[in-house]
């Protein structure tokens, strides 16, 4: 298994590198080593497929709960992971300080940090002091830490490219090394933000209303795709039509189509095997 800094100078490189890249959401143990099986180069948790994965609804879950998952999430792989920390679980920027040194220690390599407080976005002063907490506390690390900022106005519902690109220039000064808008959903929208900032951008694929593809977004420059909740609400979309089936016709010929349990299995011995 790779150390931390090793994955961690892996997790620079791809930022540094001109090409982009995938990198999808896991939310346990197992889903975490199939996508490492399938050559994704790095991977990062989402909050909100971890959260429902427990039964909770997003942000719900204390940091107590999130270190241990970040930590298995992080022992599971080889690939480099970055860890969704949601507002970073505290208001001040004090506390972000300190959720950030907390979660450097479960494994990972990178974070991002919003700039909302359940649904209303934080002052834009006020905001930007917590991103410059984050990142001063990633740069006291003995690691390459990859810290992304976050403008979620798309997401509450205001959908403000001038506010977001403003948020996101702000956040690019306070020393942020990604920058992500999380909800926007067109090229001229994410083409406009990459004209006012010289930081990778990340942008959420995997939301309904959008057709883009990898191409389209490489072509104009996006450094980092993520797929957020997409994978795990599409696995528990088969697996709720499945229970609806079953209890509407009593039939089981879903399992006709069910992968078996040893191409599982295996999935998880060769991605052991690549370690």
């Amino acid at each position: 298994m790779k150390s931390q800094y090793e994955k961690a100078v892996l997790f620079k490189k791809l930022h540094d590198d001109k090409s982009t890249f995938i990198i999808p959401n896991p939310w346990d143990i197992a889903s975490t080593k199939i996508l490492s099986y399938f050559g994704f180069k790095a991977l990062a948790t989402s909050s909100a497929a971890y959260s429902f994965s427990q039964g909770v609804a997003d942000n719900k879950l204390p940091i107590d709960n999130v270190l241990v998952h970040l930590e298995e999430i992080a022992s599971a792989t080889d690939l480099p992971v970055s860890a969704d920390l949601g507002n970073g679980f505290y208001d001040t920027p004090e506390k972000i300080f300190e959720t950030i040194k907390k979660a450097a220690k479960t494994g990972i390599v990178g974070a991002s940090i919003e700039d909302v407080n359940s649904k209303l976005a934080y002052p834009l002063e006020f905001a930007t002091e917590r991103v410059s907490a984050a990142v001063e506390a990633s740069r006291k690390l003995d690691f390459p830490f990859i810290l992304t900022a976050r403008a979620d106005n798309y997401f509450i519902g205001n959908p403000d490219i001038k506010d977001t690109i403003k948020r996101l220039q702000a956040y690019q000064d306070a020393g942020a090394d990604v920058l992500f808008a999380p909800g926007i959903k067109t090229l001229e929208d994410i083409q406009s933000i990459l004209h006012e900032i010289d930081r990778p951008l990340n942008v959420l694929m995997g939301i309904k209303e959008s057709n883009l593809n990898f191409d389209d977004l490489s072509n104009i420059g996006v450094k980092r795709i993520s797929l957020g909740a997409s994978l795990y609400r599409n696995a528990m979309t088969t697996f709720i039509e499945t229970v609806k089936h079953i209890n509407q016709y009593g039939e089981f010929d879903y399992a006709d189509k069910s992968i078996n349990a040893n191409e599982i299995y295996n999935l998880f011995i060769s991605n052991s095997n690549n370690s």
